[in-house]
């Protein structure tokens, strides 16, 4: 199967952070974000406490991600465990340069490296 097959290259971002967190799921906030390239659902990494990103693809079945992260255009596919290519999908490409990482700014405990899913 091709990426193509799957990516739906037209989806916008859902948002500038993780849709999930956003609205009150979890800790409130994450490290680094993930573009669901099927849908532009914006989740939060694996190391993130919420681990959003991959909560998505295990509650849909969309496999492929992109980084939303500024300066990464990898995607990745959950279903083999490895990283691919893509398309470029519709804008914006990542988060907001202002954005602070991790963020979103004034969600981030103070000792927040401790938290993180290593």
């Amino acid at each position: 199967m091709s990426t193509g097959d799957q990516i739906n290259a037209e989806a916008e971002p859902s948002g500038e952070g993780c849709a999930d967190c956003l609205t009150g799921d979890g800790p409130g906030w994450w490290l680094h974000l993930r573009r669901c390239a099927v849908c532009g659902h914006i989740g939060c990494c694996d190391d993130s406490p919420s681990q959003h990103a991959t909560r998505h693809y295990q509650g849909t079945g969309h496999r492929f991600i992109r980084s939303f992260e500024p300066g990464e255009d990898w995607f990745y596919d959950y279903a083999t465990e490895e990283f691919c290519g893509g398309p470029k999908l519709a804008g914006p490409q990542s988060h907001p340069l202002a954005q602070p990482t991790p963020g979103p700014e004034g969600k981030v405990p103070e000792h927040w490296q401790h938290q993180l899913r290593r």
